[in-house]
């Protein structure tokens, strides 16, 4: 894998102040990543809708330093100091130093926000360091002009990887193919790529609503459940499963069977649920509202004859899966039914998005 191709080649420019803000969205796979090596490489090849509303805004100022031997940053989230986010933040930094050197010769005050809960299974860390990624890159723009934005996004997707597998599938849309993948053209293990074929018009503007069952934080992070994957009895078999999911999914997305889809996103989502149940030590991210809902979905599907579907990630939350012509419906289903299983009823209305925007 050819990794020194994110290494800076020539001098760069000084600069002793800049502050760049980007908005980066989470995202929702629909072929789950479950499993990796290090540093950050995928068990099997994954593909997401990236989206629009559920989002990232970090801003991160720097300022010219002597060089030290490790990163130098302080760190805000929502206006507060967050000591327990820096450490994840430090080794980020420490994995990504080889290719952004210069984040050495600066101090760096980091300020996010979300507009979402953070750590309850809505891909958190992918808009956190997907937008981190971003701002480092703006920075390498600024001190090297030559850089094509091309360049850019997937340096900022390799960047993105070593600290959240998931963040690197943030930086475009509205679909991220992360893995290598025989079936589809340019994809790597190192960085995200866009879906590379032409999706079916019954695909576009797809609709994304998220039920918070749970605002809490996980019990079990996604980091310990990745980790479980190494000594899992199903795993091999899994990765083989994924991987030939991912290959299925493609020509769904470009030929527009919807009932093609369903069944295989719903299963995707209950599959990696399953790995967690058989992992040992196992553990349930799942709560009771979580089935309640995804019961609902079902009746409602058969009763409707509609294209409504759910997918789950590493959370209790369930993401709604819908097509746009049926949007003022199945709001209305929402809002009538789904949400009484939400927490304190709330839900955040969601659609298919285009990736990092600089503000």
């Amino acid at each position: 894998m050819n990794t020194a191709q994110f290494i800076p080649d020539r001098p760069l420019e000084t600069i002793e102040k800049a502050c760049f803000t980007w908005q980066t969205p989470s995202n929702i796979a629909l072929v789950k990543y479950w499993g990796k090596s290090n540093p950050q490489i995928p068990k099997n090849a994954s593909i997401s809708f990236t989206l629009r509303n559920c989002h990232t805004i970090t801003t991160v100022d720097f300022s010219k330093k002597e060089t030290t031997a490790e990163a130098v940053f302080e760190l805000f989230f929502e206006g507060k100091e967050k000591e327990e986010f820096k450490p994840k933040i430090a080794e980020f930094f420490k994995r990504v130093q080889e290719y952004c050197p210069y984040i050495l010769e600066y101090k760096m005050s980091i300020n996010s926000e979300n507009s979402f809960p953070h750590s309850s299974g809505i891909a958190s860390s992918a808009s956190g360091l997907s937008a981190i990624a971003m701002c480092l890159m703006s920075l390498e723009k600024a001190l090297n002009p030559n850089l094509t934005q091309e360049t850019l996004n997937k340096k900022a997707s390799f960047l993105a990887r070593l600290g959240s597998g998931s963040a690197s599938r943030s930086i475009e849309g509205p679909l991220v193919v992360w893995g290598n993948h025989p079936e589809i053209a340019g994809s790597s293990d190192l960085f995200g790529v866009q879906f590379p074929y032409k999706v079916h018009a019954n695909f576009e503007n797809y609709q994304d609503a998220i039920l918070l069952v749970d605002r809490g934080e996980k019990q079990v992070s996604s980091t310990v459940g990745h980790n479980l994957m190494h000594e899992h009895p199903y795993s091999e078999n899994r990765f083989t499963q994924a991987n030939e999911n991912l290959g299925k999914i493609s020509k769904i997305l470009q030929e527009g069977n919807m009932k093609d889809f369903i069944n295989l996103v719903e299963s995707e989502a209950l599959t990696l649920h399953a790995m967690m149940l058989t992992s040992n030590p196992y553990f349930i991210l799942m709560k009771p509202n979580t089935l309640e809902i995804i019961h609902k979905i079902w009746e409602y599907r058969v009763a409707k004859n509609s294209n409504i579907c759910f997918t789950l990630d590493a959370g209790a939350n369930v993401h709604v899966l819908y097509p746009e012509n049926e949007k003022e419906a199945i709001n209305q289903f929402i809002e009538s039914e789904l949400a009484n299983y939400c927490q304190k009823k709330q839900y955040i209305y969601d659609s298919v998005g285009l990736g990092a925007k600089k503000l």
